[in-house]
């Protein structure tokens, strides 16, 4: 009898330990930030894997992504510009960290606040951003949801605009996968910024979130990190190799190293099952119909230009006439080789969108319009960035060339000769000395580029 009471008190010891054990388990699962998980074929769009997709979870620094999006909506539809002066106001100052450490007051050029939220992330800029868009974070939230529905995604809810922690601040892997594939196909000339190791983000030097992923996968050129206690580490990633695009995006990883691991997991699954060859499929324009109630994007000023009084001989204003934008192509369909010497060049691609600042609006900023003798003569040197099938081409390329070497090409002209075999790009007005500077700087950045004597 002893005996038997003696087993059964060792026993029910044992059973209490393994409860303990597996409470214990279940505490340690709680605690940590639920797993989800999402992967398309990019170029389709299909879903090749999914698990938790739709459930509802903390973006965090996913947020920036929607920020940016309306952002660059905003810059395309005339609201702002890229180089548009942004005063820091005392609420964007105080976000926590991660930030870029703007001071309330200071003035800071909107392309500067986008590079901090892309690369560095930082909460500080992404407010400031959305202060600059609709005059205060709680307007502009307002049209981050609208945005989000107009995308189809269907189950976001943003509170703010950088991502941190705030309860029914919520959304999901597949809601992220989506703008994620929409930022790649609507915004491609911003999509470089995604791939940045680093940059300069006016007030300093910033180092992006996800350079070790970018650094340890091939293909990877984006695209946002994001971690809170809530929600655990995430990322949404974007990698590219031959013909084939990957998205894939995770939501709770435990740590930024297991998370990386996870998404290169998930890429390598998604490069095997996704086809060789397909169809590129762009997703659709955003469809605010959808959403009445929200109404359309109004834009807050008149954009239409006012007149321009014509200089009096023999002086021409250096502002040349803008050269009508190209449409977005989708970078899956430009030409790899194409978009490695940008790439190689490091043109801002971001600056391109801008437009061309108007007289009057340099003299709001308090900037003079400078005025300069006319090249008629054959008294100025220039330089030739190469001959190409059409005159559209040629003006593109004399704009992000002349946006990227401000310093040299501020004062030429863009001009483009017809000649037999095409359209000639040049710059002219130039003195013999910095049109040698502007070739030796463009030579240096994989650019060709011929000098022109005064003919």
């Amino acid at each position: 009898m002893k005996n038997w009471v003696s087993e059964g008190v060792r026993l029910g010891v044992a059973f209490l330990f393994l409860v303990l054990i597996g409470l214990d388990g279940i505490e340690s699962k709680a605690g940590a930030a639920p797993y989800a998980a999402m992967v398309i074929d990019a170029r389709s769009g299909e879903v090749l894997h999914a698990r938790n997709a739709d459930t509802r979870l903390h973006p965090a620094s996913l947020t920036k992504m929607m920020t940016l999006y309306v952002v660059f909506e905003a810059v395309k539809r005339g609201e702002i510009s890229l180089d548009d002066m942004v005063t820091i106001s005392a609420n964007a100052a105080k976000e926590p960290p991660s930030k870029l450490g703007l001071r309330s007051g200071q003035r800071i050029a909107l392309r500067y606040l986008i590079r901090a939220a892309a690369v560095k992330s930082a909460n500080d800029a992404a407010t400031a951003l959305g202060e600059a868009i609709e005059g205060s974070e709680a307007a502009f939230t307002r049209r981050m949801n609208r945005t989000a529905k107009a995308l189809g995604m269907t189950r976001s809810t943003f509170l703010n605009a950088h991502g941190l922690t705030a309860t029914g601040h919520l959304s999901t892997a597949r809601d992220m996968t989506t703008l994620g594939r929409r930022l790649f196909y609507d915004h491609p000339e911003y999509y470089n910024l995604f791939s940045r190791r680093s940059t300069d983000a006016g007030v300093r030097h910033v180092n992006n979130t996800n350079r070790r992923l970018l650094g340890a996968y091939k293909g990877a050129d984006g695209i946002k990190t994001g971690y809170t206690r809530a929600a655990g580490f995430n990322l949404v990633a974007s990698a590219e190799r031959g013909n084939e695009r990957v998205i894939a995006t995770v939501f709770g990883g435990p740590s930024s190293a297991a998370r990386n691991a996870k998404v290169a997991e998930l890429l390598d699954m998604g490069f095997k099952r996704a086809p060789s060859r397909v169809a590129v499929v762009a997703p659709p324009a955003p469809n605010y119909a959808a959403n009445p109630s929200a109404g359309p994007l109004v834009v807050a000023r008149s954009l239409r230009p006012r007149g321009r009084p014509a200089p009096a001989a023999p002086v021409i204003a250096i502002a040349a006439a803008p050269v009508p934008a190209p449409p977005p192509v989708p970078a899956a369909a430009v030409p790899r080789t194409a978009r490695e010497a940008v790439s190689r060049a490091d043109t801002d691609l971001a600056a391109v969108a801008a437009p061309a600042p108007r007289p009057e609006t340099l003299a709001e900023e308090g900037r003079q319009v400078v005025t300069r003798v006319s090249t008629a003569g054959g008294r100025h040197w220039g330089i030739n960035l190469g001959r190409y099938p059409s005159r559209h081409q040629a003006e593109s390329v004399l704009l992000k060339t002349a946006l990227v070497e401000l310093g040299t090409l501020d004062t030429a002209l863009r001009k483009v000769v017809a000649t037999i075999g095409g359209y000639d790009a040049n710059f002219v007005g130039l003195s013999a000395e910095t049109a040698d500077l502007a070739c030796r700087k463009l030579a240096a950045r994989n650019v060709e580029c011929a000098k022109l004597g005064p003919s």
